[in-house]
């Protein structure tokens, strides 16, 4: 069976691209078009991973995010945050309200799909038993990334944000894997 997606967003276009590269890429993708048909797809869908927009009309993902971090049945669903958004304190208090991964727009469909992958697989590791704490070479991958990042920047590509992950780390800047 294969895993479900909630895409939220109130641009369609942009639910439509998610939706359109996710089915491809062999996941299940159910859509809504603002913060509180958000909130009631996932409790009537169940998703295993929201993508999830910041600006949307009747509630914004920022009051979509902090009630799923609320509640107990969803504490621990991954959110990818998917937004306009990009302003440093923007990705900071992504960090700090438990987003999984923080990508601007415009973005790059495929950075999206590896974002997903590389939450599902780490759900995976973790659930196989397989949490190990951070070693230098997971540092050592930090640090390229955030220079990766730089560059990715300077350059004027989409930004995106790994900032939580099975290992413990924090906030890691991060790239299509």
């Amino acid at each position: 069976m294969p895993k479900k997606i909630l895409a939220v967003d109130d641009e369609r276009h942009v639910v439509r691209l998610v939706q359109v590269n996710l089915e491809r890429a062999g996941y299940e993708v159910v859509t809504a078009f603002d913060g509180r048909d958000a909130l009631e797809k996932v409790e009537l869908e169940n998703p295993d991973l929201v993508v999830l927009d910041v600006r949307m009309p009747h509630m914004d993902g920022w009051g979509v995010l902090q009630n799923l971090r609320k509640n107990p049945a969803t504490r621990r669903l991954p959110v990818i945050m998917l937004t306009g958004e990009k302003q440093d304190a923007d990705v900071f208090r992504g960090w700090q309200s438990g987003v999984d991964c923080y990508l601007t727009k415009p973005f790059n469909p495929m950075e999206l799909i590896a974002f997903v992958k590389r939450i599902f697989s780490t759900q995976e590791n973790l659930e196989g038993g397989e949490s190990k704490p951070p070693t230098a070479l997971n540092r050592r991958q930090a640090d390229s990334m955030i220079m990766l990042e730089g560059v990715r920047s300077n350059l004027g590509q989409s930004k995106s944000h790994n900032t939580r992950s099975g290992s413990g780390s924090a906030f890691l800047p991060g790239v299509g894997s």
